[in-house]
């Protein structure tokens, strides 16, 4: 098609998906294609910011690596994460809710046994934190495998620190029989998402803070069930109702109480959805 218009572009660029093999991804690049169009109309996208655009999208690139995920940060600070979350975690009531990955996770942290401290040398205030996991009926999953991570009292998570050579404030524990855990490790503290690079910048164009509130990482897996990645956060931390990252829920909130010799202590207990059933196969037992 020769003679291109604005008002027959978006209809000649999705004929040229209509031989894509993949249903999935034909339907996918072909409302992609509908709402970047009626986007651009919508805001009468101006040749600069088009460019504009595409310069801040290379810089995200860019900064992007192996130690920071501005991607992820990108996709967290305009909620389109926690959009995903929700839209993909529709759990029956009773079950604990997901929040978003954020991206300080790594692979490969150290293993504990139950009650060891998980800080490993990480700057902060001497914290336990306990619970169980359970299940919808109340029964513990025993062996769950629970890892957490958090930032220390500066707000930095340890893959932020160049040349620290050992993993801190975060690790890998096993439910025990009863489904109960525990470790030690240092107190949740608020702190700014990494503003130094374009996600900073639209944050600060856009008069928006960076902060996010004290909070836990988990990451729950057990046999028959769905995977957990969720948060545990502090409750009264003065970010709770507006979290860069759009990631608080009310039942994800706990009380972190000082103890007489001046530790902390929070407890959360965890329910876990059942996996669905293999086609052909019936529910868990």
């Amino acid at each position: 098609m020769r003679n291109l218009t604005q008002d027959n572009i978006t209809q000649a660029v999705i004929a040229r998906f209509a031989d894509t093999p993949d249903a999935r991804l034909r339907e996918i690049m072909t409302s992609l294609v509908q709402h970047l169009h009626a986007f651009a109309r919508d805001v009468r996208l101006t040749e600069d910011e088009w460019f504009r655009g595409i310069e801040f999208l290379t810089r995200v690139g860019h900064i992007t690596d192996d130690r920071r995920q501005e991607f992820i940060l990108l996709s967290d600070t305009l909620g389109l994460s926690m959009l995903t979350v929700a839209m993909n975690n529709d759990k029956p009531a009773g079950c604990t809710e997901a929040t978003v990955f954020g991206p300080f996770y790594v692979e490969g942290a150290p293993h504990y046994e139950h009650g060891a401290d998980v800080a490993n040398g990480a700057a902060g205030e001497p914290c336990v934190v306990r619970g169980h996991v359970r299940d919808l009926e109340g029964r513990p999953v025993a062996g769950a495998r629970i890892e957490v991570w958090q930032a220390d009292a500066q707000g930095t998570y340890d893959v932020q620190r160049e040349g620290l050579g050992q993993a801190q404030a975060r690790g890998v524990l096993v439910a025990g029989p009863d489904g109960g855990y525990h470790f030690r490790s240092i107190l949740a503290e608020s702190y700014p998402i990494p503003d130094d690079g374009p996600v900073g910048d639209m944050l600060r164009a856009t008069r928006r803070h960076p902060w996010r509130p004290a909070h836990l990482h988990f990451m729950i897996q057990a046999p028959g069930h769905e995977t957990l990645i969720t948060h545990v956060f502090r409750n009264g931390d003065r970010y709770l109702d507006s979290d860069a990252v759009f990631g608080v829920r009310e039942s994800l909130v706990a009380d972190w109480v000082r103890q007489p010799d001046g530790s902390w202590l929070v407890e959360y207990d965890f329910v876990l959805n059942r996996a669905p059933a293999a086609p052909g196969q019936g529910a868990p037992a």
